[in-house]
């Protein structure tokens, strides 16, 4: 889906002029370890479908990526970046022109069964009735789905993913997005470099458990949502299992220096002077009871429902490719 979901985001940038760039990414192994998983990911991505992958040595990585440090590393040429402002503008100006009535900020607090064949849905912006529901709902799917009466078999985890900026005169250390290898025996794939499409190169995330679904900032609370989280047991049974990595992203988000040390295993030339304080966002992550994070798409379908439950990254790249899907299960469904 990520694949499909890059085309078809590059050809509606195209078409409605949406500042874009293709402009690659290297997957970057700084160890012997990481370089025979680094073969299984390039291997996994020509099944994939994706084209123009390449394999580069540590001469060919530092010839189109100078100050990237690594023994290996995988390019991607097919990556780029995006003002997804723009994106969302775009989209949000076809559905107007379709006739779709947009509602935003609009809180969910009743979804029932509204007779035979119909839903009652009660928001803050007002009450609607509708066929069929489609229930996209992110941060808050698992409560949107538990409204509409679906058993919470997996419970949304708000992970807070935080960055810095290079400083302007030292984003020149950074050519392509740069990657890590992923490791398979920890959930969150680690901080990365990202070109921005109106210049200048974030770094990070992190991952936190955040104490708002909504949280953005460290001061951010919502009582609701952070005893729900505690109260989950699947979340003690992850950090259980993952006590190293879990202390390890407190620290590195109240230490600059711990944060640039990470960074440095990609780009060793980065230095603590060069970040200076970016944006943050939060993942929308599902987690079972088992304490295991929710890896692929989880969707429930029912004869007058859909619920998209999780949605791994990258989603934002793919949101038109998981659109098409949405949209051909709806219909499939509807026709009954």
């Amino acid at each position: 889906m990520a694949v499909q979901g890059i085309r078809l985001m590059t050809e509606f940038c195209r078409t409605h002029g949406v500042a874009h760039e293709i402009c690659g990414k290297l997957v970057v192994a700084v160890n012997d370890a990481e370089v025979g998983r680094l073969k299984t990911l390039l291997e996994r991505g020509k099944q994939n479908g994706l084209s123009g992958l390449r394999w580069l040595d540590r001469a060919q990585l530092r010839e189109i990526e100078p100050h990237a440090a690594g023994l290996a590393a995988v390019q991607v040429p097919e990556e780029g970046i995006v003002d997804y402002a723009a994106v969302i503008a775009a989209l949000v100006s076809d559905n107007s022109k379709a006739g779709v009535n947009l509602r935003t900020g609009a809180k969910v607090t009743t979804v029932r069964q509204d007779g035979p064949g119909g839903w009652l849905v009660i928001t803050d912006a007002g009450e609607f009735r509708a066929d069929f529901i489609i229930n996209c709902a992110g941060l808050h799917c698992d409560r949107v789905a538990e409204l509409a009466g679906e058993p919470r078999s997996t419970s949304i985890v708000p992970f807070r993913g935080e960055y810095y900026q290079l400083k302007p005169e030292r984003a020149h250390l950074v050519r392509h997005l740069i990657y890590p290898v992923p490791d398979p025996t920890f959930p969150f794939l680690g901080v990365h470099f990202t070109r921005m499409i109106h210049g200048g190169v974030e770094a990070g995330p992190n991952a936190i458990l955040a104490t708002a679904r909504e949280g953005y900032r460290k001061t951010d609370l919502n009582v609701r949502d952070l005893a729900d989280a505690l109260s989950f047991g699947g979340l003690w049974r992850f950090m259980g299992r993952h006590r190293a990595m879990c202390w390890a992203e407190i620290v590195r988000s109240f230490s600059k220096h711990q944060f640039c040390a990470s960074l440095q295993k990609l780009v060793p030339e980065i230095t603590a002077a060069d970040l200076e304080p970016g944006g943050a966002g939060v993942r929308a992550q599902a987690m079972t009871p088992a304490g295991e994070l929710v890896q692929d798409f989880e969707i429930v379908e029912r004869p007058d429902a859909l619920h998209l439950l999780n949605a791994p990254s990258p989603a934002a790249t793919a949101a038109l490719a998981i659109g098409e899907e949405i949209a051909q299960r709806v219909k499939r469904l509807a026709a009954g």
